[in-house]
């Protein structure tokens, strides 16, 4: 049986757990909830980025990538953000969904799985 690393953890969450050789990457979302859609996934993906390479992964790595947003009506904007960001060739199997987030500045939530290098 393979161990299991707990990135970031409190009494609540991990930020990731690697397990079996996946990442899974825990819902993040902007530090700066101040910005738009656009900039809060730019901030997103940057520290999912930093925690896949902390785990020993990367985003050429990324297996599944599950959006979620406050409002469609951000779907493009987010887009552009994401496309500018993903490798090309290696784009993960993904979802994209309009829910209702925990608080109403929080415009962009995003989870991740990528394997392990």
């Amino acid at each position: 049986m393979s161990d299991i690393t707990y990135i970031d953890t409190n009494h609540r969450r991990s930020r990731a757990v690697v397990a079996g050789g996946t990442v899974y990457v825990a819902g993040h979302t902007a530090q700066d909830r101040t910005k738009d859609a656009a900039g809060q996934a730019k901030d997103i993906l940057a520290a999912i980025e930093a925690l896949l390479e902390q785990a020993g992964s990367g985003k050429d790595r990324l297996l599944n990538l599950t959006i979620m947003l406050a409002c469609m009506d951000d779907f493009n904007a987010v887009n552009e953000v994401y496309d500018k960001w993903i490798v090309e060739g290696k784009a993960p199997a993904r979802c994209c969904s309009e829910v209702k987030l925990a608080f109403p500045d929080i415009l962009v939530e995003v989870t991740a799985i990528a394997q392990l290098r």
